[in-house]
């Protein structure tokens, strides 16, 4: 016999079912967006152009984020490339574009700000400006003394990065146009050690990011022209690269959410340049 009321609470039972499952559903995603239940660990290696960028947005990320942790270590760019790809880290930070080698390892470019490169010398130096030609011959060792270029009968001595950098591989492409460095140099592993080897050393030349240059060392003008955020958007001056975090494979979960972060309007808009970088959306097509 047909029983209406065994069949009133098996539809019953089935509806509520159907509502735990949809709340169970939607219920965490609502909560990673809103940051309460996304948890996770994150690791980072390579530029270390990128970091003063990326250890103000990890703080600001964590804060955020209680059960997120994120580790962020320098090494170079070839060396956080090399690890993420080999998947020893979830990010390589890179200064560079993706050499042709690494094609076909399923790496995944996030290019997420403009990164500004600039010479520098000790505050003792009472030069200037160099032209791009002058640069070109103190880095490819032809020009060696600072009198050469309108300076004090000095020698000069480059400090610059290991051939693992993605700052090195920057100034080649920029400025050196396939030419070689010279072999006659000192070379440091990060920006920061630079900038400090060169405050040191009378008669010190070098490149670092742009954040890197406080007041122990001196910016030069590159051809004429002085560095600063806005004649890199005018194209008035031109050593700059753009910053890159890769992954592999497309990132999910907390190592997206961070990734988003970084590229959000709330980062890029309020903190890149206050960071010393700028936002890839002010530069012109």
């Amino acid at each position: 016999m047909f029983n209406k009321k065994k069949v009133t609470l098996v539809f019953g039972a089935l509806m509520m079912s159907a509502m735990m499952l949809l709340t169970g559903c939607g219920g965490p995603q609502k909560a990673a967006s809103g940051g309460e239940s996304l948890s996770g660990k994150i690791s980072a290696s390579g530029s270390t152009a990128l970091l003063p960028l990326l250890k103000p947005a990890q703080e600001a990320f964590q804060a955020k984020y209680k059960d997120v942790s994120i580790n962020i270590a320098g090494g170079g760019s070839f060396t956080g490339m090399n690890q993420v790809a080999e998947g020893s880290v979830d990010i390589g930070d890179s200064d560079v574009n993706l050499p042709a080698e690494y094609k076909d390892k399923g790496l995944v470019d996030h290019k997420v700000v403009v990164e500004p490169f600039v010479f520098i010398v000790d505050k003792a130096n009472k030069v200037d400006n160099l032209t791009k030609d002058q640069v070109i011959g103190i880095l490819t060792g032809k020009i060696k003394n600072w009198k050469d270029v309108g300076g004090e009968d000095q020698k000069i001595t480059l400090i610059h990065r290991a051939k693992s950098s993605g700052s090195r591989a920057t100034i080649s492409d920029v400025v050196l146009k396939g030419q070689e460095f010279t072999d006659d140099a000192v070379i440091q592993d990060s920006n920061g050690a630079v900038r400090a080897a060169i405050a040191s050393t009378p008669g010190a030349i070098g490149y670092v990011d742009a954040p890197y240059a406080d007041d122990n060392v001196k910016i030069l003008k590159f051809d004429g022209v002085e560095y600063s955020a806005q004649n890199i958007i005018d194209g008035k001056y031109p050593i700059y690269g753009y910053g890159h975090m890769y992954t592999k494979g497309e990132p999910t979960g907390a190592l997206k959410a961070f990734i988003d972060y970084i590229l959000s309007d709330e980062f890029q808009n309020t903190q890149v340049e206050k960071l010393g970088f700028i936002p890839i959306s002010k530069m012109k097509k």
